[in-house]
């Protein structure tokens, strides 16, 4: 569920962009540093974040750059998590 104030945990908008296939390897991935957002490093997996911040992603094959367009109830289609980032 979203929080409010458009707030969401990093590992769960991770999850809903389909940045990664599952929640256990968002939380893995933000929790292990592979993630800044604005630039900062994130110090866990419950980190918030909001509309307009940008997330620095290391994944194992390249680095993403996404600007967080919106924040989502749950996961859906591929076609809705596109919406919900920009890629720089």
């Amino acid at each position: 569920m979203v929080e409010d104030g458009g707030k969401i945990r990093l590992d769960k908008w991770l999850w809903f962009a389909r940045v990664v296939k599952t929640r256990a390897v968002a939380q893995e991935l933000a929790g292990s540093g592979h993630v800044r957002v604005n630039g900062q490093r994130a110090e866990s997996a419950a980190k918030a974040i909001r509309i307009g911040d940008v997330l620095t992603i290391a994944l194992p094959s390249r680095v993403r750059v996404l600007k967080v367009q919106d924040v989502a109830e749950r996961r859906g289609p591929a076609s809705d998590a596109a919406r919900l980032y920009e890629e720089l």
